[in-house]
């Protein structure tokens, strides 16, 4: 995928903190997903940023039928 032909202007973009409590895990797991590549993140100064596009995607790749 090209980078330069996505529109980040209207990207969502969450804070670890805020992902965190959306999935329910600790910062340092959120920090761990971010590592090891599992979920995409942009490093703005000394925080990182995820797109709520990716955090999505994350969670929807996840799922499993029960039963």
């Amino acid at each position: 995928m090209n980078l330069s032909s996505i529109d980040y202007s209207k990207a969502r973009f969450y804070t670890v903190a805020e992902v965190a409590r959306v999935l329910r895990v600790s910062n340092m797991t959120v920090y761990r997903l971010i590592s090891t590549g599992q979920l995409p993140a942009v490093r703005v100064g000394k925080s990182y940023r995820l797109r709520e596009e990716d955090v999505n995607r994350y969670l929807s790749g996840r799922f499993t039928e029960a039963g």
